[in-house]
């Protein structure tokens, strides 16, 4: 199997079948996004304990990257803390070399590896895309923006 069609296949089995999917009944944050030139939508739940993502919850519904993406993204910040949550999303828009607010990101410099995340690399391919991916990530800074870790 062509790495293509392996990232492919991980992308489907994520919109598919989505991690994390419902809503937090004890949220302590909850952000909405939407991409209004596609009508991509997406929300998320997150509990915060001890400074760390203790819990997680997506709902939307829209393309098959922007609902993938935000899969993959509960998987990869469930059980972290913070601080490296707000560093894998710097990561991720690095891949993607999507601006992160004051920090402008260098796609050809390496960061960490981000696992299944890599998959949606390809949809560089197609900048109208991006957006597409950046949704459930640009949605989880407005999430970590009423986050208080002291």
């Amino acid at each position: 199997m062509a790495i293509d069609e392996l990232y492919r296949a991980v992308i489907l089995d994520h919109y598919r079948n989505p991690r994390h999917r419902g809503r937090l009944a004890s949220a302590h944050v909850h952000a909405d996004g939407e991409n209004p030139s596609c009508g991509d939508e997406f929300s998320l739940d997150l509990a915060v304990a001890d400074g760390m993502v203790a819990d997680v919850a997506i709902q939307g519904h829209g393309c098959s990257i922007s609902q993938a993406s935000g899969s993959m993204m509960a998987e990869a910040i469930m059980g972290r803390k913070v601080a490296d949550v707000r560093q894998l999303t710097h990561q991720f828009k690095t891949m993607m070399a999507i601006e992160d607010g004051d920090n402008p990101v260098d796609p050809d410099r390496p960061g960490a590896v981000l696992g299944d995340l890599e998959a949606l690399q390809g949809v560089r391919r197609f900048p109208v895309r991006i957006k597409c991916a950046d949704l459930p990530w640009a949605t989880l800074q407005d999430a970590l923006a009423q986050v208080d870790v002291g």
